[in-house]
């Protein structure tokens, strides 16, 4: 499963939360403050594999 970024707009702490697709798109609390004004973080993306180029 992806692990989705998070950042809370209340407190400003970022976490990260493993999650299906599914539930990237519920409502989240911050862990820190309990806040739901909560939005994803844009996240770089690579891919890795065992072919050299």
């Amino acid at each position: 499963m992806p692990t989705y970024e998070y950042r809370c707009k209340d407190c400003g702490h970022e976490f990260e939360r493993v999650e299906h697709l599914s539930e990237h798109a519920m409502a989240h609390k911050c862990p820190k403050c309990g806040s739901e004004k909560v939005e994803p973080l844009v996240a770089e993306f690579f891919a890795k594999t065992s072919r050299k180029s």
